[in-house]
């Protein structure tokens, strides 16, 4: 049986593929999270096995980013796209971030099922209403010019759950009470992230973060 988490701001979206999973022979959704830093925290339990995301699901961690924390650290969870992005920039990034798999929303439910289907077998998965060019295999190949996060690949797996939500202005109690720490620790790791970015400012981490397409808001 393998565990599903889906991951949409939208609830009816989530209704509509949690419906459509618990369908089908072998698969369960036994979570629904509404943002990235949600599926990030969920992630880390260790009971998913296969994550249906969006990219966008504002405010938080940009879906791209969130991607390449769990390919990075939990790679044994494997990551379908579904998105009403066609644009080959997402695509290309998603896939190279570690993601399985890309579907597009447009689709027919259909898609969905294969791509889910072909994700669980470990084998990679493009929505057949999408066009790779040879640029995009290199882009997929090589990675990204344009989305530096090394800085911030660099911070603890705490650290980056905490730096969205003190960007989306979260107080300290709240992110205490959010990733079930103590306020103490959530000042500790504030003043890690800001060293360890070279920052000095509140404002300056917001620029940070913005310029770098960490944040979706």
């Amino acid at each position: 049986m393998y565990n599903v988490l889906v991951a949409d701001d939208h609830p009816i979206v989530r209704m509509g593929v949690k419906n459509l999973v618990n369908q089908q022979d072998g698969y369960r959704v036994i979570s629904e999270e509404a943002t990235s830093i949600d599926v990030a925290i969920r992630a880390e339990q260790g009971d998913i096995d296969i994550i249906i995301m969006d990219l966008y699901m504002p405010p938080g961690e940009n879906g791209l980013v969130t991607i390449k924390r769990i390919h990075e650290h939990l790679p044994q969870i494997k990551i379908l796209v579904f998105s009403m992005h066609n644009e080959s920039e997402f695509i290309n990034h998603a896939i190279y971030n570690g993601a399985m798999g890309y579907v597009l929303k447009s689709s027919t439910t259909s898609e969905l099922i294969r791509g889910l289907k072909q994700v669980a077998r470990g084998e990679k998965y493009l929505d057949n209403n999408i066009m790779v060019t040879k640029e995009d295999l290199l882009t997929i190949k090589s990675g990204p010019t344009h989305l530096d996060i090394d800085e911030y690949l660099a911070l603890s797996d705490r650290e980056r759950e905490v730096l969205p939500l003190i960007v989306l202005g979260y107080t300290n109690k709240e992110i205490a009470a959010k990733l079930y720490i103590s306020t103490k620790t959530v000042e500790a790791h504030k003043a890690n992230i800001m060293h360890k970015l070279r920052l000095k400012s509140h404002a300056e981490l917001i620029r940070y973060a913005f310029h770098h397409h960490l944040i979706n808001i």
